[in-house]
């Protein structure tokens, strides 16, 4: 199995092939544990990202492996580690049809099933503050509430799971439900889904969704 660091680096480099982010920008981050985390270093392009640039932390922004600044959204990190225990992994992308969204400080809406069952809802949009800040980490963990993916208003996008390839699959449907929104919108109003039948949409996917053995031989 993968360890923490090769994950991290494998969920870069498709952040990038998906077009979620470019450059520099966005994080990834990953439990060590329950009091630290291993996180993307700050200001190092995703193609050229190697295991031993990753920077081991706790949650107070203490330093225990890594020659590199750990990213500037570590606080993000931290405080969304703090206020959601069973969330393992955070990504962090700047993709264009959820980043409009959050240009324009409007949720996106809880239309389509995969939305609803990944996220558990409509994503929202935290308050604006300054990136890198405790101010923003704090909107964040707000705004995110008990689902798993929030809006930073003049930002980007934030998605959490219980793994790596959890969160990243927060963060490319999200992309996917805004780019469909927008389209929709040109039709005209968009149609949500009632919170009843999201709350079973969500109640499945946690606990029937998936394979699973049936106990025959085929």
């Amino acid at each position: 199995m993968a360890g923490i660091r090769t994950e991290i680096i494998n969920t870069t480099q498709i952040m990038c092939s998906d077009k979620l982010v470019l450059g520099t920008w966005g994080n990834v981050s990953a439990r060590e544990g329950q009091e630290k985390m291993w996180i993307t270093p700050s200001g190092m392009n995703y193609d050229s990202l190697q295991e031993e640039d990753l920077v081991l932390l706790d949650l107070q922004g203490l330093i225990h492996s890594g020659r590199w600044k750990p990213s500037s959204e570590w606080r993000l990190h931290a405080a969304i580690y703090r206020a959601r225990p069973e969330c393992s992994a955070i990504v962090h992308t700047h993709s264009p049809h959820a980043t409009a969204f959050a240009i324009a400080r409007q949720n996106i809406p809880p239309v389509v099933e995969d939305l609803v069952e990944v996220v558990g809802g409509s994503v929202e949009v935290a308050a604006y503050t300054l990136p890198g800040t405790w101010e923003l980490a704090e909107n964040c963990v707000r705004g995110l509430g008990e689902r798993n993916a929030v809006l930073l208003a003049n930002h980007g996008l934030v998605g959490v799971g219980s793994t790596l390839p959890e969160a990243l699959k927060v963060c490319q449907i999200v992309e996917k439900t805004a780019q469909a929104v927008l389209l929709a919108r040109l039709l005209g109003p968009v149609v949500e889904l009632c919170e009843e039948d999201i709350r079973k949409m969500r109640n499945f996917y946690l606990n029937s969704y998936g394979p699973k053995l049936t106990g025959e031989e085929v």
